[in-house]
């Protein structure tokens, strides 16, 4: 059963630079990946104090870096070094008891068959939609999933792009349960679809290795007015 060990790593380290640490940590969350220049500017940190705390969180294999080549370098120079979240450094955040859930599923499909865990998922994602159902705010419809996501716990955004939006979740709670149930993903992706009142296409998920969940929300279909 998860504990949150990788936080407590992190909060509890004797020594002043603890509290920092747990921000950049959590700037890397909240962003999916991050050069150390985007935290230093973001967290008004020295490039020196950045590299410690990135190597302490390195060290305790709470992160891991990948390569990221900037468009249009091809070929030249070094290709940039990106920070990104391990699962150990996400289990932190869960407040979930990962094993306990699973067991408890897994027990219903020996009870009650197959059925009983994709059942479940929907009711899960029900009670969600449920209580998001009066999304319509200050904010495009998108924002307030976002903003409603993002209570629950999966530090979502969204991004624009030029055939609509993604919606970004840059944590995942659940992400050990949708692994192991991918249905919990389906399930989830179809109360965005009703709360938005739109078609969406999940391009990508936690459970399933990738960085960030992301979800396609296109843009509506104009018919153009014949002349």
């Amino acid at each position: 059963m998860k504990t949150g060990q990788p936080v407590e790593y992190v909060a509890t380290s004797h020594d002043a630079d603890a509290g920092t640490r747990t921000r950049v940590l959590e700037e890397i969350m909240a962003r999916g990946s991050a050069t150390a220049g985007d935290l230093a500017k973001q967290l008004e940190l020295t490039p020196a104090a950045v590299r410690r705390h990135l190597t302490a969180l390195t060290e305790g294999g709470l992160i891991a870096t990948r390569e990221r080549r900037t468009p249009g370098t091809r070929g030249r120079g070094r290709p940039a070094k990106v920070f990104v979240p391990t699962d150990q450094g996400r289990a932190g955040f869960d407040h979930q008891y990962d094993e306990l859930a699973i067991d408890v599923l897994n027990y219903l499909v020996a009870q009650h068959g197959e059925a009983a865990v994709p059942a479940y998922a929907r009711f899960h994602f029900a009670q969600f939609a449920e209580r998001h159902a009066d999304i319509s705010s200050d904010v495009s419809p998108a924002d307030a999933l976002a903003r409603a996501l993002t209570a629950d716990g999966y530090m979502a955004t969204v991004q624009s792009v030029p055939s609509g939006q993604q919606l970004c979740q840059h944590h995942c709670p659940v992400a050990a349960v949708a692994s192991t149930f991918p249905i919990f993903c389906i399930a989830e992706t179809e109360a965005f679809s009703q709360l938005l009142g739109s078609h969406v296409q999940r391009l990508a998920t936690i459970a399933h290795g990738d960085g960030v969940c992301t979800t396609h929300i296109p843009r509506p279909v104009t018919k153009e007015v014949a002349r």
